[in-house]
């Protein structure tokens, strides 16, 4: 969807203007439309359902109502912001259609806005999420006031977004245009709209297959994203990772200034990790920056604690500042949270933990890491399938990535995006006889009741139940939690 005109003002021209967004109960729309607010825009929005978000509009003053039906779509209007979720066919979209408003996405707005603060922009195929909750708790602790937008819920940070100073109040960037901190997505291209001083490429692999069909022009595609990195004369820096990233194919005639971190030891920032204490360190040029100990579990949180830290040196915290909020970081909701103890009927206890991992590398680190750490004696993951596409383009891989798992239990794929006759091409069964093939225990069910029933049936002491996706299987760990027979000990 293009703007049906162009929009009537740049971003110095917010104040005043009123925002519709559809969707705005999201956590990336909700933090947009609270920064959209402090910069003087009159903001307003709807929602499918009420939310402990949209209450928290509603309680900053911003109206939200819950009938999209068109009907809040008037002429006095200036934009219309709406998440990629919604629908071309949707009511308000129609009606804004009809009304002449101009229509922006997300990414685009989100753009405009990056152009009034010193842009952070967090973009990989892993780890956006917990990155910028890393950074942000790090700019926090240092007193710089960011502002930031994730797309998870953080606690330890005060939540999914924080409009921060319009100036940076202390450090070596003191007043300077504010920070925004903030997740940037691959999919549609949608990060070619933001506008980075600073940026990161965290990692790249084969996703959203349904709309590049190959990683060439997944490279391609995060090869423009590095391009919108300024020039280093002004201020533009990509850390990007030594291996994994692609970085051969997507650095050379980039004029901005650029580094690498990782565990190979050419690195420009080296990188050492010890998964028995969790302990993290850092080298650059034979010497050690900085060393920690991570609270969470695995390498690749090694390395999002790693690219935090770098990028929070680039915007003036002193490497010394730097340790305590990594130390002190939790995690973020739906990554490797541990969700509760649940009793079993042998008179055991078994610990059940909710991840988002969706990927076949998501999946076979955070099994490896959980295993490796918390030694269960079985190791049983409950993982949903997110989108028919990614999972028929990526069966084999993810058939090869449950192999530190004991027991796969697998529900029905959760449809997204795909057309019905994608949906036709592939089942959960299809997932659990490559499983079966390569000799893992996995079983199909279609419903979550069945799964919670099986497992409350089966667990034993010791066992750790991973509930694994980006869907609504996340229900499974809060209602095995939700159980009379369960202790809680998150």
């Amino acid at each position: 969807m293009t703007p049906t005109k162009p929009l009537p003002f740049s971003a110095d021209a917010i104040h005043g203007k009123t925002f519709h967004f559809i969707g705005i109960g999201g956590c990336g729309m909700s933090g947009l439309a609270q920064i959209i607010n402090r910069l003087g825009g009159k903001v307003q929005g709807t929602d499918a359902v009420a939310s402990t978000v949209t209450e928290k509009l509603i309680n900053l003053g911003i109206p939200v109502t819950f009938e999209q039906d068109g009907s809040e779509i008037t002429n006095d209007i200036d934009v219309v912001v709406h998440s990629a979720a919604i629908p071309d066919d949707h009511p308000e979209i129609l009606a804004s259609d009809r009304c002449g408003i101009p229509l922006v996405t997300y990414s685009k707005m989100l753009g405009i806005v990056q152009t009034r603060h010193t842009g952070v922009c967090i973009a990989g195929t892993h780890g956006k999420s917990t990155t910028v909750s890393m950074l942000s708790a790090i700019l926090l602790s240092a007193g710089i006031d960011p502002s930031f937008i994730v797309g998870a819920n953080c606690e330890q940070i005060g939540g999914s977004c924080r409009v921060g100073a319009a100036e940076v109040p202390v450090g070596r960037l003191k007043g300077s245009k504010g920070m925004l901190i903030s997740e940037s997505c691959e999919f549609n291209r949608s990060f070619h709209d933001h506008d980075p001083t600073l940026a990161l490429i965290h990692n790249l692999e084969e996703d959203h297959l349904d709309y590049y069909q190959s990683l060439d022009a997944i490279i391609e595609a995060f090869k423009g994203f590095a391009l919108s990195v300024p020039h280093e004369n002004q201020g533009g820096y990509l850390l990007i990772a030594h291996d994994g990233a692609h970085r051969q194919l997507i650095t050379p005639g980039l004029q901005c200034k650029v580094e690498t971190f990782g565990f190979h030891p050419e690195a420009d920032y080296q990188v050492f990790f010890d998964p028995a204490v969790k302990r993290v360190g850092i080298l650059r040029e034979g010497i050690w920056i900085i060393q920690w100990t991570n609270a969470m579990l695995g390498s690749h949180n090694a390395l999002n604690a790693v690219a935090a830290a770098i990028l929070a040196a680039q915007l003036g915290v002193d490497w010394d500042d730097i340790v305590e909020p990594l130390e002190t970081f939790q995690g973020v909701d739906r990554r490797l949270q541990k969700v509760c103890t649940l009793a079993c009927k042998d008179g055991g206890t078994a610990t059940v933990y909710d991840d988002y991992g969706h990927h076949p590398t998501e999946i076979e680190m955070t099994l490896r890491a959980i295993r490796a750490s918390e030694l269960p004696k079985r190791l049983i993951c409950i993982f949903q399938p997110h989108q028919h596409s990614r999972t028929r383009f990526l069966l084999d891989q993810f058939a090869q990535s449950f192999s530190s798992a004991d027991e796969v239990i697998v529900p029905h794929i959760y449809f997204v995006r795909d057309s019905e006759a994608e949906k036709q091409r592939v089942s959960a069964q299809d997932l659990v006889d490559k499983l079966i093939a390569k000799g893992s225990v996995a079983k199909h069910y279609e419903t979550f009741e069945e799964i919670v029933a099986y497992v409350r049936s089966h667990a034993r002491d010791g066992d750790l139940i991973t509930v694994m996706g980006a869907g609504p299987v996340t229900s499974i760990a809060h209602d095995l939690c939700s159980t009379p027979e369960l202790n809680y000990n998150p």
